[in-house]
């Protein structure tokens, strides 16, 4: 099949995420990918700034992942999880044990970001219920994303993406997210929120809150806030999908507020290096033994066809091995300083707002006539531009980011960051935006 007939089939057969495909520019066909490039079909090369979409930690077609999990397709390819078990499941929940947050002991697999939270929300809703105490008042971020399922956008701030099943989704209460300049307001909306304890749940994007668009508050306030609502007795659900395995600076964000470490955690995107679909749900022994009675209604009852799938179970280990060693965390560090320095670097412009890093993620608002946010039209002049210089960038809106896998080097780095500078210097020019 050449390009142009994976082309033809694409517009005739197939239907993508988060697109609209009245409008959207044609797909672009990738034939490979190694280390920090995608490659098309055309043999023309693109630098993978994005990690696609978060999720490739340590380069494309890493060889020591995609041997583990050759190895293992030759000996286990799948078993169902009820009643079974296996090796990798075993030493995956055993090796991720010695360096998660807290005390999370007991790990319930799924298969994507979204399914890990859902499983999450469900254990904490499930607990309370088999101990017979009536909490049930859930507790979310204003500008949070958890995911597409119901019950995480449940979780999610109400907007166009859920705005259709919006009659269908369960009532959370929304605090103000502890961003710069609100973190008072956040704390006494919190306060107000878990007076009468009856909060059964908050869920959290610790430190950076993704697809809401990169919104960014400290390690201090994500620990403060934590105590307050766990002084309620509420538990606490790190959403972790995004920030987990180092895109925030340390192996997990929950780490930079070791004090107050979640009951719950979903993991999910880097958990396989991005070779394969799985997700982790960790919680509290505590948690667990709420389940575990001699009345069958106290099970729980949740599960999915390729729980535990050996070989992404393989590919997480192998990636594990990746980033538990030195060269992945001084690779962490070295993009985080060559991010700080970029952003130093920039000339002071009416046309950035907030310019942030945190860990492996810097991000920057585009300050530009409208109102910003995801649905900001700059955003189909930036993706195209990106993409004919050689970089893939997909922006929020008017928030630009960049998320790269830590095997980029400098001169990928600075690719990047040059790229950047061109679109600022070009940017007064593009008349439909109109002047600052």
């Amino acid at each position: 099949m050449d390009a142009n007939e994976l082309s033809a089939i694409d517009r005739q057969l197939l239907w993508h995420p988060f697109t609209q495909s009245a409008t959207a520019e044609p797909n672009i066909p990738i034939g490979a990918a190694k280390g920090a490039y995608l490659y098309k079909e055309d043999g023309c090369a693109l630098l993978d700034a994005i990690s696609s979409w978060w999720v490739n930690l340590h380069g494309h077609s890493h060889p020591h992942i995609a041997e583990a999990v050759y190895r293992q397709a030759l000996e286990l390819e799948h078993v169902i999880f009820a009643g079974f078990t296996h090796r990798p499941a075993a030493e995956l929940a055993s090796r991720l044990s010695r360096v998660v947050p807290g005390a999370l002991q007991r790990f319930f697999f799924s298969d994507n970001g979204s399914t890990a939270v859902e499983v999450g929300l469900k254990m904490a809703l499930q607990y309370w219920h088999n101990l017979g105490i009536p909490r049930t008042r859930i507790l979310a971020l204003e500008g949070s994303y958890h995911g597409d399922t119901f019950g995480a956008m449940s979780l999610s701030e109400r907007s166009a993406f859920n705005a259709p099943f919006s009659p269908y989704l369960f009532d959370v209460e929304y605090l103000p997210a502890p961003l710069p300049g609100f973190e008072e307001a956040s704390m006494a909306a919190i306060d107000r929120s878990i007076s009468d304890e009856k909060v059964a749940v908050f869920v959290y994007e610790p430190l950076v809150q993704g697809a809401g668009g990169m919104r960014m508050y400290t390690p201090e306030v994500l620990d403060k806030m934590l105590a307050r609502v766990r002084s309620s007795g509420a538990l606490l659900l790190a959403d972790e999908v995004m920030t987990g395995f180092y895109r925030t600076g340390r192996l997990f964000a929950s780490d930079h507020a070791p004090a107050n470490a979640p009951d719950i955690m979903a993991l999910s995107k880097g958990l396989t290096g991005g070779a394969m679909a799985l997700g982790l749900t960790l919680c509290r022994e505590s948690i667990y033994e709420a389940f575990c009675s001699t009345r069958m209604e106290h099970t729980f009852f949740h599960g999915h066809s390729y729980t535990a799938n050996p070989l992404a179970c393989a590919a997480a280990l192998a990636s594990l091995d990746l980033t538990l060693s030195e060269q992945c965390a001084s690779a962490v560090a070295r993009i985080e300083r060559n991010h700080r320095a970029f952003s130093d670097s920039l000339p002071s412009s009416a046309q950035v707002l907030n310019m942030r890093v945190q860990g492996s993620i810097l991000a920057l608002d585009l300050n530009l006539p409208g109102q910003g946010g995801y649905f900001h039209p700059v955003r189909k002049r930036l993706y195209p531009y990106f993409i004919e210089r050689g970089v893939l960038l997909r922006p929020l809106g008017n928030t630009l980011y960049v998320m790269p896998p830590y095997c980029f080097s400098d001169d990928n780095l600075n690719m990047v960051y040059d790229v950047i500078h061109s679109m600022l210097e070009e940017l007064p020019s593009w008349t439909e935006y109109g002047e600052r």
